[in-house]
């Protein structure tokens, strides 16, 4: 940037790069070249849906929303909160989150792959017991399959409101059968591949869902207590009450997390957030969204 870039310029460059720096850590742009610009195959050709939907500033919401709805698996809950945790190393989980959805979404097809090996090898290491003494694997296909309709779900929904560009129905089914593809890849059985089978997923997992302790609390952490300077507690409450109003009544119901804003008023706040996502990401990153 030049010196002569008007001040709101400056501003905006400077906000894009702290945003891009939270999620893609110290070395985010570093690991977007790689990605963005080895040479090879990809899984997903450009202008596909999961590339849309992936490389749109909704995700923030999306994102959010998913670690919200993810959390209500109490057996997934346990072993996030007995493993990597939300308090000790929220940034690191989301920049490993983001590092993996690049490559997997962008990335050339050999780089995919490796990156979901590493993960399934993480996942070997990930077992414990949950509080009611029921064992967890983080290898378990049922749970990987939870984590991963809650993600597409919780994605596509947030693009759908909120996307600077919608899916038809057609490219929504895409979408679903393109995150499939990830899913099954790291060991995830029985995944739907349209929307209408990602609704009934949900729908059959309901009865095992139920909002811990720790979920509880997770969910306190993220959205009373997340761990960002004052400054940016205004902005963020922004994307928190848009991913909360995009819950199901029934997850709100269960952890606890009803908005002191209209409903209406948290939809708006998501989008106000999404727009002033993007309006800093596109001038940090000059070909973004990468469609």
């Amino acid at each position: 940037m030049t010196t002569s870039a008007s001040p709101v310029a400056r501003v905006r460059s400077r906000v894009g790069e702290a945003l891009f720096a939270r999620v893609a850590g110290p070395n985010g742009h570093d690991a977007r070249r790689l990605v963005h610009e080895t040479p090879g195959p990809r899984w997903f050709p450009k202008g596909s849906a999961i590339r849309r939907v992936h490389g749109d500033a909704s995700m923030w919401v999306g994102g959010l929303r998913a670690l919200l709805l993810q959390s209500l698996h109490p057996l997934t809950m346990a072993g996030v909160a007995g493993h990597s945790g939300y308090r000790g190393d929220p940034w690191g989980r989301l920049e490993r989150t983001s590092t993996f959805i690049a490559y997997t979404t962008f990335g050339a097809a050999d780089d995919a792959q490796a990156m979901i090996d590493r993960i399934r090898a993480v996942h070997e290491r990930v077992r414990g017991k949950a509080p009611d003494g029921r064992p967890y694997s983080a290898s378990d296909p049922h749970l990987l399959t939870w984590v991963h309709i809650a993600e597409a779900d919780s994605f596509l929904t947030a693009h759908q409101r909120y996307g600077a560009r919608p899916l038809s129905p057609s490219q929504a089914d895409e979408y679903v059968s393109q995150a499939a593809r990830v899913a099954v890849a790291l060991g995830a059985t029985d995944v739907p591949t349209t929307t209408a089978e990602l609704a009934a997923a949900l729908d059959r997992y309901r009865p095992e869902l139920a909002a811990s302790e720790a979920a509880k609390d997770t969910a306190h952490f993220l959205l009373r207590e997340p761990p960002l300077p004052w400054t940016a507690r205004a902005p963020y409450a922004l994307i928190a009450a848009g991913g909360v109003a995009l819950l199901p009544a029934w997850a709100r119901d269960e952890l606890d997390i009803h908005s002191r804003l209209p409903h209406w008023a948290g939809e708006r706040g998501g989008a106000l957030a999404t727009k002033a996502v993007r309006w800093g990401l596109s001038a940090a990153l000059p070909d973004y969204p990468t469609l």
